[in-house]
């Protein structure tokens, strides 16, 4: 846990002066900023602190499921209730709320975790207010980042053989008990994983595993739309297995790669070491970027010691069992892998150079044409889960052996959202199209006749909430106009009293916000 050098109560400023995370916390913390920062937080001395415009409480580091002690005002993390907002009816008659009547499951743990690495974690991190809708940093009008519920919570569907529970069932599980319980499902065991095996829903008992990660899916919408026809092939799986009605709660921040590394690793980020989609090392004096399509083949280079992957432990206890990894950048010990295509290939712009590749949009009988016309990101997401899905079938085709565990990861389901917002028809065209190439896939396991052998883990990343286009800011103004020294990553990872370097501004924003991929108020997440 890296709890910096200050001496004052409650100021922890890494390599920074105690004056710059006293005036950093002040100026976030002020009324004129409520409106954009829902909370800030911080590690000093043994505890975890945080604090917004109308109050602040502290946790010790020891004994992160609390209970917090309330320093004054109003507890910014009163309510920790991960079925907040479920199901749809919840959350569409309280959009978005604000933090008095938000809730933010399982904070103590993951906001230690994101401060928990040695060199990359921020001295103040900063979490953004749902509605807050930031354009100017990559923001979209369907968000996530936050550490409340409704933009942290992504589906968990589980389906086929050793699933021994049916239908809808209440509670939340976590991203990091993803990658425990597919090791569970393929007969091995992930010992170090901070995640815990979902056994009382599912074990051993299938011949092939399959995790499917649907990015940035709405879980509540989901669920919903399954149930009333508009996702027929998530009602298949439903049909033969079961979902948590809350889902699967993500790391903070809930961003992209972040969270596929949680879920294939079960750990969070303070043992994995992907902190953010972009975040600063101090080991290195580097900006690290590894949600861009230009890293995407690289990001396991970031990855701790110590940690190992799903694809890694069952190489570890099923040596002849064989792991693909489709469209997925934690790709570590996966003996078939779309990036390690990238990897091999040897262009310096990655996944960046290997355009035409993939195939065209126009005329997918799986995407919505209306889309692709009207929005390049979804239109190039379609052709990248295209290409995903071609993988998919050659690994499954009639006379192969197929993938006794296998990983797919589907991008338009993110795109949409981000473009029009949960519920929205972007979003919901989105979903349908991920839908109907899960259909495709069905269809080839019951031609194969492998569907009573093949157990499938559906979820996502993140989940996604709606901003408001009227709630707009910028708190690095604040932070400027009060002389705080800082680079801010991700952005909400305030690393104070560093220095800029070559190609960014003196807070860390990239000159040229186009180079990172699908942003969460302005961090990378696609």
């Amino acid at each position: 846990m890296s709890t910096g050098t200050g001496t004052a109560p409650g100021v922890a400023p890494g390599s920074a002066g105690v004056d710059d995370l006293s005036l950093a916390v002040a100026a976030l913390t002020s009324p004129e900023l409520a409106e954009i920062v829902d909370l800030v937080a911080w590690v000093d001395a043994g505890w975890l602190y945080v604090a917004n415009a109308d109050g602040s409480a502290r946790l010790p580091v020891t004994d992160p499921d609390g209970p917090w002690e309330v320093r004054y005002g109003r507890h910014p993390l009163a309510c920790q209730d991960p079925m907040h907002g479920v199901p749809l009816a919840a959350a569409l008659a309280d959009p978005s709320p604000p933090n008095e009547r938000d809730a933010y499951p399982f904070a103590g743990r993951r906001l230690l975790s994101a401060f928990g690495d040695p060199t990359r974690s921020p001295d103040l991190i900063v979490v953004h207010t749902p509605r807050h809708y930031w354009p100017e940093r990559g923001g979209h009008l369907g968000e996530h980042g936050s550490l409340n519920a409704g933009q942290s919570r992504a589906p968990l569907v589980l389906s086929g053989p050793g699933v021994r529970a049916r239908g809808l069932r209440p509670g939340a599980a976590r991203i990091i008990d993803v990658a425990p319980t597919l090791a569970a499902l393929a007969g091995v065991t992930m010992p170090d994983a901070e995640g815990t095996a979902l056994t009382h829903l599912a074990g051993p008992g299938a011949r092939h595993v399959v995790g499917l990660l649907w990015d940035g899916a709405n879980s509540n919408d989901l669920l919903h739309l399954a149930q009333t026809g508009d996702l027929p092939n998530v009602a298949r799986l439903l049909a033969e297995g079961t979902a948590l009605t809350g889902g699967a709660i993500a790391e903070f921040p809930s961003v992209t790669l972040t969270n596929h590394t949680s879920a294939l690793t079960g750990v969070g980020p303070g043992r994995h070491g992907i902190l953010h989609n972009v975040y600063f090392d101090r080991a290195t004096g580097r900006q690290v970027i590894v949600n861009d399509v230009k890293t995407w083949h690289s990001a396991c280079e970031q990855l701790r010691d110590g940690v190992e992957t799903l694809f890694e432990a069952v190489a570890r206890q099923r040596p002849g069992a064989v792991s693909a990894c489709v469209n997925e950048p934690v790709d570590r010990g996966a003996h078939y892998s779309t990036f390690g295509l990238v990897r091999a290939a040897g262009n310096d712009g990655g996944a960046g150079d290997m355009g035409d590749y993939l195939p065209p949009a126009e005329g997918d009988p799986h995407a919505s044409a209306h889309w692709i016309r009207e929005n390049p990101d979804y239109s190039w997401s379609t052709r990248v889960d295209a290409l995903g899905l071609a993988q998919v079938v050659q690994l499954w085709a009639p006379g192969t052996t197929p993938p006794d565990v296998m990983w797919w990861n589907t991008t338009v389901t993110d795109t949409g959202h981000h473009g029009g917002g949960p519920y929205s028809e972007q979003s919901r065209a989105a979903l349908r199209d991920a839908d109907a190439r899960l259909g495709s896939f069905l269809d080839l396991l019951a031609e194969r006749d492998l569907l009573a052998e093949t157990a499938i883990l559906l979820t996502a990343d993140h989940g996604s909430e709606a901003a408001d286009p009227a709630c707009r800011g910028d708190w690095g103004d604040a932070l400027r106009a009060a002389g705080v020294r800082f680079r801010d990553e991700g952005y909400g990872f305030l690393y104070l009293g560093e220095s800029a370097f070559d190609g960014f501004t003196s807070d860390g924003f990239t000159s040229d916000d186009s180079a990172v991929e699908d942003s969460a108020f302005g961090a990378a997440a696609s």
